[in-house]
């Protein structure tokens, strides 16, 4: 960090000089300094999804990409197998610890999907018993939206525990905006530019909320999700955040995502 504001500095300082050496004015040197800090800023960004190709995509324990995952005019798309269920979940194969990830996304009518982060590969185990769930669904045609408790199985909710107030989801077929935060173990949900869910990893709050949930410790199809979300997911034995993969679900419907990007937080 400090050798980016020094970077920054140095950046404005040569500027302010060579635009008055120029005879420009001061506004036009500022401009240029606060395109250098924009680029010095955007250097911690980087492009999971770069719109023509799965590099750096995998399946969720698995080598290779599954093939209902296509490219469709710049997004990444997963392709119903008409069953409402699916297996073909897939990560970005780079684990990240604090970050702020921004996607778009689209649903096809009644689809349900989602993103997951500190997602960890249990070999044959579901990738959703290991990882909290930003919620991706058609609240209108999908009965999921009506399920749970208060609204905590529509968009943008954390999946079963926590619903996503206001709920701003937009119709099927249209883009939608998300995002999520996660710093040290707060974690925060966006949707179409507003904060939607907020929750805190790894608290007393974080357990209760997982044994009030469909994946509490009583519930006999899960066994061990329960132990997975309230174990430290994400960090290393002794307390410090080590990360997981970021993965998008394949729940058996049309979804789309695109501009997938994560900014890495010191």
């Amino acid at each position: 960090m400090k050798t980016r504001v020094i970077l920054i500095g140095v950046a404005m300082a040569l500027i302010l000089s060579s635009c008055w050496g120029n005879k420009k004015t001061k506004e036009d040197a500022e401009a240029l300094a606060a395109e250098e800090v924009a680029v010095a800023e955007a250097a911690n960004t980087v492009s999971i999804f770069n719109g023509t190709d799965f590099t750096g995509w995998r399946a969720y324990n698995g080598t290779e990409m599954p093939a209902r995952w296509t490219i469709e005019d710049g997004a990444m798309k997963i392709n119903s197998n008409g069953k409402g269920e699916g297996d073909a979940n897939i990560i970005y194969a780079t684990p990240f610890a604090n970050f702020k990830l921004t996607f778009e996304y689209k649903v096809s009518k009644g689809a349900n999907s989602g993103v997951f982060f500190y997602a960890k590969e249990i070999p044959g185990g579901p990738i959703y018993i290991t990882a909290p769930e930003y919620q991706i669904l058609d609240n209108e045609n999908h009965p999921d939206a009506k399920l749970g408790v208060d609204g905590n199985r529509a968009s943008a909710s954390l999946y079963d525990m926590l619903p996503a107030k206001p709920q701003n989801a937009k119709p099927f077929g249209e883009w939608n905006t998300g995002g999520i935060m996660v710093y040290k173990g707060t974690v925060i949900h966006y949707q179409n530019g507003e904060p939607v869910v907020e929750y805190h990893l790894w608290t007393p709050e974080w357990t209760a909320m997982i044994e009030n949930s469909k994946f509490s410790s009583t519930n006999p199809n899960w066994p061990n999700s329960f132990e997975l979300l309230t174990s430290g997911l994400g960090t290393d034995a002794e307390g410090n955040v080590v990360g997981g993969y970021i993965a998008l679900q394949d729940h058996g419907d049309d979804v789309w995502f695109r501009n997938l990007k994560v900014e890495v937080l010191d």
